[in-house]
């Protein structure tokens, strides 16, 4: 018998949208990284993304995803969102900001919304997988159900 999964907001938003999705649970695993999320999943780790949040030098917040298995590059982050510079946001800062704890943030029901950029390389997959907003939870969706719920951006922004 299949476990149930709890809902997250993510999904609940998700669902209120009749957006189609798959949630994924391995909060009974112990992992933490990207990449062991993946393995535990048993998914390509090309089609599990991670959500960044930075601040540019205008002071302005952004979110990226980047495949769990690359890393954003700042500069050509700052370049597509047309920002001198960017930086990666304090851990201790993102829950004030975003409404998630590091380790459990989605670029779906963050407390507002913040412009957001998808690394090129999802384009590539039919579905991509992130966070369903809280620690053990991811979700699956198409990039065009995703549209439907989140604005966002698709451009090259990972380390070469």
């Amino acid at each position: 018998m299949k476990k149930s999964i709890e809902k997250t907001n993510v999904m609940r938003i998700l669902d209120q949208k009749k957006i189609i999705y798959t949630s994924h649970c391995y909060a009974d695993t112990g992992v933490i990284s990207g990449i062991d999320v993946a393995a535990v999943l048993q998914q390509d780790p090309r089609q599990v993304f991670k959500t960044l949040v930075t601040i540019g030098h205008s002071n302005r917040n952004y979110v990226f995803l980047v495949p769990v298995h690359k890393e954003l590059d700042l500069k050509k982050a700052a370049a597509s969102v047309e920002e001198k510079n960017i930086s990666m946001i304090r851990s201790k800062d993102l829950l004030e900001l975003t409404g998630y704890i590091h380790g459990g943030c989605s670029p779906i029901g963050m407390k507002k919304q913040f412009r957001t950029v998808i690394d090129a390389s999802a384009e590539n997959c039919s579905t991509i997988i992130f966070s369903g907003g809280k620690i053990g939870y991811q979700v699956e969706t198409s990039l065009s159900d995703l549209k439907k719920v989140l604005r966002f951006e698709l451009k090259d922004i990972i380390v070469s």
